[in-house]
């Protein structure tokens, strides 16, 4: 029973502060620095209007919604200038330079040097920029140089951690995150926004709750559609901490194979140690099906208290090792269906060899 006790435990403690972790990083996505939940809402037109979406009235329509608990409301981008590259002054070097600058989600550009600005870094509100090759060229004296240097835009100061091709007649082109951008920026009108929630608030449920408000009621609801921001950075992100939980998990649960062998030899000594037991009880009209099923759930019984022991280490375990770490031990359902089916599963696996050589002894050579 060490060996599935072991096993069962290492398992769980893993998936434990795996799931741990993962809950509070996804939490910290969606949260201000003063742990307030948040909700981004984009509008997007159906091309019969070139209006941005939100407006006051919008604002005013979410504020007077008093199951939304909200603590405040922020227009995101700016009226046409949305995404589009506008002519900014830059500081660079200690001068100011004259860029032609563009908000993005992501960079799709080709890479000559650093890395593209992600998904990730636009809904972390990043102060990143990449810039282009002429413009590295032209202030830094090269693409390397430019790596990690700084750029003041409207007061705002981003560091350079790409520098990509840029084919356009104006070689001076500097990108960044949208977010990032519009964070501080003063707007009327635009065509996204960021709900900050009183805490505690249940963000997927109020930004979809808002999202049906909006689609209803909302100023350019006619024009096109109000969607609430269930970002792709997010699956992405838990889809990556979930491979990684699993992958230490199966590394843990070698351990399991190895205790299923233990348990299949412990079972076949039995099987050979009491043979006059098997050999009265056939003796006296016991079938082999009978004899085989005997030995079969002595097995799985065996493994299964071996599993439900481990499963209360493992989440005791992972209990003290969150005490010392920032991550609270989260156990699922999935993990007691885990420790039960796979202990279950050894004793199965492992038991039913001995129990059809026990089934199968027969009684003539018993008796010899």
């Amino acid at each position: 029973m060490i060996g599935i006790i072991i096993g069962i435990a290492s398992v769980i403690t893993i998936m434990s502060l795996g799931n741990g972790v993962k809950q509070d990083t996804l939490k910290q996505f969606h949260a201000t620095k003063t742990g307030k939940q948040t909700a981004i809402i984009n509008y997007y037109s159906d091309g019969t209007s070139s209006a941005n979406g939100f407006d006051q009235s919008d604002l005013s329509l979410l504020k007077s919604d008093n199951k939304l608990k909200i603590d405040s409301i922020k227009i995101m981008a700016k009226d046409n200038s949305f995404g589009m590259p506008s002519s900014v002054q830059a500081q660079l070097n200690d001068r100011n330079h004259l860029v032609e600058l563009k908000p993005v989600k992501k960079t799709t550009k080709t890479m000559i040097a650093g890395q593209r600005i992600t998904t990730n870094d636009n809904v972390m509100e990043n102060n990143v920029a990449n810039i282009s090759r002429g413009l590295a060229k032209k202030i830094f004296h090269g693409s390397q140089n430019a790596l990690g240097r700084n750029i003041a835009i409207n007061g705002q100061s981003y560091q350079i951690i790409g520098v990509y091709v840029d084919h356009s007649e104006n070689p001076s082109n500097v990108l960044v995150p949208q977010r990032a951008y519009y964070r501080f920026q003063s707007t009327t009108s635009g065509n996204e926004i960021k709900l900050t929630f009183l805490s505690g608030a249940k963000v997927k449920h109020l930004g979809k709750h808002a999202q049906r408000l909006l689609n209803k009621n909302g100023s350019h609801a006619a024009y096109g559609s109000y969607e609430y921001e269930d970002s792709d950075a997010l699956n992405e992100v838990g889809h990556m901490i979930d491979t990684l939980t699993y992958f230490v998990s199966a590394i843990a649960a070698i351990s399991l194979f190895i205790a299923g062998i233990g348990v299949m030899n412990m079972m076949y000594i039995s099987v050979s140690e009491r043979t006059q037991e098997i050999g009265i009880r056939l003796a006296v009209g016991a079938t082999q099906r009978a004899i085989m099923a005997q030995f079969l759930i002595e097995a799985i019984i065996l493994t299964v208290i071996g599993g439900v022991i481990g499963f209360g280490l493992g989440v005791g375990i992972a209990a003290i090792i969150s005490a010392f770490i920032p991550y609270k031990a989260v156990v699922s359902l999935s993990s007691v269906i885990l420790a039960l089916g796979v202990s279950t599963t050894v004793g199965l696996v492992f038991g039913i060899l001995p129990a059809k050589q026990a089934a199968n002894k027969n009684l003539i050579d018993i008796l010899r």
